[in-house]
């Protein structure tokens, strides 16, 4: 469960070069990218801190906007970061008429989407009933020998409340996206007599003290809190032979997963880390979404709104690209 605190937000890591290279070729394809739209038929309110100010209703107009500009763009799918309703939709008992409204703006979109799950769908619904929801895109994945071989690595005897939602696609040759689960361990959505249940909860127990396992406070490691979540081994050993392919075959990766609060970096292996604004977050009179045009030596990330540009050249002698 070692991952970062704030843990609501769609992020990318590339490994990329900071050459500076001018783009004359034309994109190779686009696609789009959202993060915590958190849609609630609710007046605006504040984060659990009481600090940041949501706009529940309006994430759905921001949603509307950026499914217009991504059919005009013609982007050949969108990446859906997580959070995709707000939790407070499960303490009003509005958790499957609120997806239904969201989704009924993604079905308007031309290119299919691949939806991650955030902590926010694990407030809503258990993972038993996210399997068979519309926010499972698995079968969105590249039905290659390489995932057959991966699928059938997996344990047969792995219930339902035990597995993780992890998947991969290749929307050319390559290039390979991987959607990873950010919430394999942690307490929100398993039945509370599985084992990955009762695993995160004691290690949570061992890291934070405190009597509210959502609060940060004297904590060494701030990233143990319980709207937070992690990778079981089983999760990285299949990631791991997933990259093993990509190297093996030259391809560049973007990895896709779950964080909060946009920002990036670049770090010193020369992998390029993008976080999304969320939308949650995003007055009326802005917006946040990106459209991502993919080209030879790089990616270029055209923001609307809060989200601005970025531009991330692929480092020459590494193929793995991060998301």
């Amino acid at each position: 469960m070692g991952r970062p605190p704030k843990p609501n937000f769609g992020y990318v890591w590339t490994a990329m070069d900071e050459g500076t290279t001018t783009t004359t070729s034309k994109a190779l394809f686009s696609f789009g990218v959202i993060a915590d739209i958190q849609y609630a038929d609710l007046e605006d309110g504040y984060d659990f801190l009481g600090v940041q100010k949501r706009y529940y209703k309006h994430s759905l107009c921001h949603l509307q906007k950026a499914i217009q500009e991504w059919n005009g763009r013609e982007v050949q799918f969108v990446l859906q970061l997580g959070d995709i309703i707000d939790g407070f939709n499960a303490q009003y008992k509005m958790s499957e008429r609120a997806l239904e409204t969201v989704m009924k703006e993604f079905q308007k979109l031309k290119a299919p989407v691949h939806h991650v799950w955030g902590n926010h769908e694990l407030y809503n619904f258990s993972r038993e009933c996210l399997v068979h929801s519309p926010l499972n895109t698995k079968y969105l994945e590249d039905q290659t020998l390489l995932s057959s071989l991966i699928n059938n690595e997996r344990s047969t005897e792995e219930t339902a409340s035990e597995c993780y939602y992890a998947y991969q696609f290749c929307p050319m040759a390559k290039f390979r996206f991987i959607l990873l689960d950010a919430y394999d361990l942690s307490t929100l959505g398993r039945d509370t007599s599985s084992k990955k249940y009762q695993d995160s909860l004691c290690l949570l127990r061992q890291k934070n003290k405190n009597k509210n396992l959502n609060s940060p406070e004297d904590l060494v490691e701030c990233q143990f809190v319980q709207f937070n979540g992690g990778f079981s081994q089983d999760q990285l050993s299949w990631l791991d032979k997933v990259l093993t392919y990509a190297d093996k075959n030259q391809e560049r990766v973007v990895i896709v997963g779950h964080l909060h609060y946009g920002s990036y970096c670049l770090d010193s292996h020369g992998v390029h880390h993008l976080t999304l604004e969320g939308i949650i977050a995003t007055p009326p009179e802005s917006n946040a979404f990106g459209t991502i045009y993919v080209y030879n030596d790089r990616m270029i990330l055209k923001g609307s709104g809060s989200v601005p540009d970025q531009e991330m050249v692929y480092k020459s002698h590494h193929y793995n690209s991060l998301f």
